[in-house]
């Protein structure tokens, strides 16, 4: 990995707070994820399921977690078992975790190979009561694919019928969505890498510089600072394509007079960050699209406000909502006639903002959290609001992430991160 180790105590924590949740007899197993075929002998990159690397800090394919707080054995308690090193498999592949290097990622002491899964889980089998398997309950979930989580549960429920059957992952949204310090400082590590990248595109942008060019300089930067790359598919959308959500060509010349939206950040030992800015591309603001980005700014420092301990995520919209609708007002995109007549359900502002404001962050881009419960303290979220206009040839997307604090205003993760429209076109202009 590129990524500095981890100090196991994160893992012996999250594995604590797991356990504590967990019905009386009961046992857990999570499992890696699969080495996706591309075709013939190619795969697409290893990229560890979240939910055993919270809990071990794991990070290679084929391994297994198995939890046990019951168990009469107090060395199955937590067991780790991994695929198999070897002198050949260091040659061909490169090393695999030994025992003693699992303990020190994870703070297990108990490690089998792979191959004793079966005979190990009949013997805890028949001490524990109730498994707890691991789906995908994540509200933006939508999997066609088969997982190797999925294939173990179908095994595990047909081997042993008479065991009752318990749930993983409300248990983890729950403490997934609230970061222990060592999270929060891996995601700011993650945001400050970021920084380096996008101040490092402010010197380079200018007409006739190619919206993948960007992004080629934004990945040098990420990975010379320990990054794998991006946190997620890279959005370089110049002038009109900003009006597309989810534009990921990148394959258009940026012209004289555009804005350029980017959506654009770097991972770190697999947290996320979510950055985005929007730019002018011959390094200055027209009056109107200044006007634009600061009523878009001026939403996402009063949104930022909301997010405090106790808000709930619908309310929390609702206010964004009349915040957004202020602005287009002022901005003369919408009249108090359309606000009067506006539909409750598709609100007059959607036609110009037609997402969501905030998501929670972390190892996943759009990380595990229950939107009904009320936020916490040291939850992580975005702020992201945008106004789009197509007919006027662009759109304007603002976004960082935040730590809810105890009272007061979230911490700004990008708070170095240069935002203010003169700031902006200084930095662009600087010599």
């Amino acid at each position: 990995m590129k990524y500095h180790q981890i100090d196991s105590a994160l893992f012996i924590k999250n594995r604590q707070h797991f356990m504590a949740k967990m019905k009386p007899a009961s046992l857990a197993v999570f499992n890696s994820n699969d080495i996706y075929p591309v075709s013939a002998d190619s795969t697409m990159p290893f990229d560890q399921h979240r939910d055993i690397f919270y809990l071990s800090g794991v990070d290679q394919e084929e391994s297994v977690l198995v939890l046990f707080p019951d168990c009469p054995k107090e060395k199955h308690r937590e067991i780790l078992f991994l695929k198999e090193t070897s002198e050949h498999i260091a040659v061909w592949e490169g090393e695999k975790l030994t025992k003693e290097a699992a303990f020190k990622t994870a703070g297990i002491q108990t490690v089998y190979w792979l191959k004793d899964l079966e005979k190990i889980l009949f013997e805890l089998s028949t001490q524990c009561n109730t498994f707890y398997i691991n789906t995908n309950e994540h509200y933006r979930a939508n999997v066609e694919t088969e997982t190797r989580e999925d294939r173990f549960t179908k095994w595990l429920l047909a081997k042993y019928p008479a065991h009752s059957v318990a749930k993983s992952n409300p248990i983890l949204q729950e403490l997934r969505a609230v970061k222990d310090p060592i999270e929060l400082d891996l995601m700011q590590q993650a945001c400050d890498i970021t920084e380096k990248g996008f101040r490092r595109i402010l010197n380079f942008i200018k007409p006739s510089v190619w919206e993948y060019e960007i992004e080629a300089e934004l990945v040098h930067e990420f990975i010379i600072n320990r990054s794998k790359g991006f946190a997620y598919t890279p959005i370089i959308a110049a002038g009109n394509n900003a009006n597309v959500l989810h534009y990921i060509e990148n394959n258009q010349q940026c012209k004289a007079g555009d804005l350029i939206l980017l959506d654009v950040a770097a991972e770190y030992a697999n947290y996320k960050s979510d950055l985005t800015r929007t730019i002018p591309v011959s390094g200055k603001f027209t009056d109107r699209q200044k006007a634009v980005y600061n009523a878009v700014n001026t939403v996402k420092k009063e949104a930022t406000k909301l997010l405090v301990p106790g808000a709930y995520w619908e309310q929390y919209h609702e206010e964004v909502g009349k915040l957004m609708t202020s602005e287009l007002l002022g901005l003369g995109l919408l009249d108090k006639a359309d606000v009067q007549h506006q539909d409750k359900d598709w609100p007059a502002y959607k036609k110009y903002f037609m997402h969501g404001t905030s998501h929670h962050i972390g190892l996943d881009t759009h990380d595990y959290g229950l939107l009904h419960l009320p936020i916490e303290e040291n939850m992580v979220f975005t702020v992201e609001p945008g106004i789009y206009i197509p007919e006027e040839g662009f759109g304007v997307r603002l976004e960082d992430d935040v730590v809810v604090q105890k009272s007061g205003a979230p911490f700004n993760l990008m708070g170095n991160i240069p935002i203010e429209a003169d700031e902006i076109e200084a930095l662009m202009n600087k010599g």
